[in-house]
């Protein structure tokens, strides 16, 4: 069947015409919203046809079937969805492969590319953080005890739910 043999105006109107009556049972079924929506979709195949788009949509609907139809029955499309699945079987471990060389590193106390070391980091880190949150008060002193990183911030906003009211 091709697209001349196919008489489209009595096609698109009587689509159109049966979906307005299945319109008018599903409004006074369910409603006027549902009703309104089933009218929308309706009135799409005679816009389709007024407008020449129908021609669109066959020639859509002929490739996708050569499309698929050629896919099920080549044995060469086969060959490169195979390989296709292969390139993302390949691609997935090798990103497992590399977060697992990345966790080695970081636990053996390798060189960590994802965070800066502890040496390279701002000193005043945690207190330029505390004084940018708004508070005209400044920190207690911690009178020249080093903490570590974690509990120096956990510190820093202890102390500023604290001075909020909330513990």
């Amino acid at each position: 069947m091709t697209y001349a043999d196919i008489a489209w105006l009595p096609l698109c109107g009587g689509l159109t015409a049966v979906g307005i009556v299945l319109s008018f049972l599903v409004f006074r079924r369910r409603g006027a919203a549902a009703g309104l929506r089933a009218t929308a979709w309706s009135l799409l195949p005679l816009a389709a046809y007024l407008t020449g788009a129908h021609r669109t949509l066959w020639d859509i609907g002929t490739a996708a079937v050569r499309f698929v139809s050629g896919l099920v029955l080549s044995p060469t499309v086969w060959a490169g969805v195979v390989l296709a699945g292969l390139s993302a079987v390949l691609f997935v471990v090798s990103g497992a492969l590399r977060g697992r060389t990345l966790s080695r590193a970081r636990t053996a106390g390798g060189p960590e590319k994802s965070e800066p070391r502890q040496a390279e980091r701002p000193a005043s880190a945690g207190s330029s953080k505390t004084a940018s949150i708004g508070s005209a008060q400044p920190g207690p002193d911690k009178s020249g005890a080093a903490k570590s990183g974690a509990a120096d911030d956990f510190a820093d906003i202890e102390e500023i739910l604290k001075r909020r009211g909330i513990s």
